[in-house]
């Protein structure tokens, strides 16, 4: 069997709304825990207890996900400041800014 090697580039991330996703999950997360706290003591009875916790770890990691995200958007509007470009905008190799390069993903030898 040959071994399979990839015969073009990756293509680039899908950039979304980072901080409004984590935001979101992470208030998912605490409003979850909070549903659950009055029925404590079921989840006590019936050794579920872990569902609680779980809500509250999820909820305060989320918390860390939160801070982490936004320091990545910071540094990336910072790189970006400092290249001379806008985050987010197509300027690499093929693009109308530049038409006399091809992309790397062109086929052409």
């Amino acid at each position: 069997m040959a071994k399979w090697t990839p015969t073009h580039e990756a293509p680039e991330p899908l950039e979304g709304p980072v901080v409004p996703t984590i935001v979101g999950g992470t208030v998912i997360w605490f409003v979850l825990f909070l549903v659950q706290l009055p029925f404590y003591g079921w989840f006590d009875d019936h050794g579920h207890l872990w569902w609680v916790w779980t809500c509250l770890a999820g909820a305060g990691l989320g918390l860390i996900g939160i801070w982490y995200v936004l320091r990545r958007d910071a540094a990336i509007r910072r790189a970006a400041r400092e290249a001379g470009t806008e985050p987010g905008s197509e300027g690499g190799a093929g693009s109308a800014a530049d038409p006399g390069t091809t992309s790397p993903r062109d086929p052409t030898p």
